[in-house]
């Protein structure tokens, strides 16, 4: 079974519905019916600095509307509603000097208006799920300063309206999935890397809808 999506969302409700072993044991079914709403803004900022460290350096800034993740291993039945109204501003910011480390460098800025996991191993599968995004913008932004690595230097910023990952060995699966976003997305890094005696990668992503469909 797929590992399932885990993050740190900040300002967010996390549905995290497993069965008991005693229903499990009577139906082999799990019936989850999740709905989340979410108004307001929802902002995560960091502001960090560190020098001169003998190991790995990982700083995270992540920004979220509504988050679900849903792991069974029976029959499941999945009805999943996410809605960000007009009034919410999901934004996430990274400022980050980093120097003088002898391992590698990790820094990651991320939001999302709605987000939903699935990952199942039983016989049967159903889904129907819908996510509504209208939030002024998930904005994110990536400003850092790194300088003298004894390793690889990752930088990555991703805004995303809707996102749907769901995975199952299932011989019978029916998937609904339908995205509306109505955001506008924003992705932005600014960066200086010198000395570093590792890979650099960068990557900027702004995505209205993202799905991703596993069957095996």
């Amino acid at each position: 079974m797929k590992k399932p999506m885990t993050s740190l969302i900040a300002g967010t409700a996390l549905a995290i519905l497993p069965l008991s072993l005693a229903c499990a044991q009577e139906s082999n079914e799990s019936n989850i019916l999740n709905g989340q709403i979410n108004l307001q803004s929802d902002v995560s900022k960091v502001n960090v600095q560190v020098n001169d460290t003998s190991d790995n350096v990982a700083v995270e800034s992540i920004a979220g509307g509504n988050n679900a993740e849903i792991v069974t291993m029976n029959n499941t039945n999945v009805k999943n509603n996410q809605f960000v109204g007009s009034s919410a501003d999901i934004v996430s910011t990274l400022n980050a000097n980093v120097t003088n480390t002898a391992g590698a460098v990790s820094l990651d800025s991320e939001t999302a208006c709605n987000q939903i996991s699935i990952s199942t191993d039983p016989h049967e599968v159903n889904v129907n799920s819908n996510q509504d995004c209208n939030a002024t913008d998930p904005y994110s932004q990536l400003n850092a300063n790194v300088a003298n690595t004894g390793n690889g230097v990752t930088l990555n910023s991703t805004a995303t309206g809707n996102a749907f990952e769901e995975d199952t060995n299932a011989p019978y699966s029916n998937i609904r999935n339908l995205q509306t976003n109505n955001s506008t997305e924003y992705s932005n890094i600014n960066a200086t890397v010198a000395n570093t005696t590792g890979n650099v990668t960068a990557t900027s992503v702004a995505i209205g809808n993202n799905a991703e469909i596993v069957h095996y």
